[in-house]
């Protein structure tokens, strides 16, 4: 499981004195079991990898924003901290589809349901998150979608 995966690279870093590498750990950490937290008052998702990819995700999301904005703001400092950040937490994220490979998946997934134009984008949405949310950028995906669809 990526938790258990996490857990031990925390014990790594700490053993390997790497503070930066460390400080990320805990950071990830701090946020699943804030997701946790949060999930207590609902049902808890199937399966944990789900659930603590799904964090992993909108961490990397928000760490690029930043990037972004600090690279248009002349804090190139800043960026590269936040870079590196991104780089620890993909480590520990499922490796993602190739764009052919996506593309692909998505066009099963359109014909499967029979969706013929962006009306039906919601439902295609849906599948494709349902069966390929890990493995896939939905930013991306929704581009790749609205392509299929149109």
């Amino acid at each position: 499981m990526i938790r258990d995966d996490i857990k031990a690279a925390q014990v790594a870093a700490m053993k390997a004195g790497d503070k930066a590498r460390l400080g990320t750990i805990r950071l990830m950490l701090a946020k699943i079991k804030d997701r946790d937290i949060e999930l207590r008052t609902g049902t808890a998702p199937a399966d944990d990898d789900v659930l603590v990819t799904d964090v992993l995700q909108k961490m990397v999301k928000q760490r690029r924003e930043s990037i972004a904005m600090f690279e248009q703001g002349g804090r190139q400092e800043l960026a590269d901290v936040e870079a590196a950040e991104v780089a620890v937490i993909e480590d520990f994220l499922p490796a993602q589809l190739s764009e052919a490979d996506a593309t692909a998946a998505i066009k099963a997934i359109v014909a499967e349901l029979g969706a013929a134009s962006l009306k039906d984008m919601g439902r295609v949405m849906a599948a494709v998150k349902e069966r390929h949310g890990s493995e896939l950028d939905m930013s991306k995906a929704s581009g790749w979608v609205k392509a299929a669809l149109s």
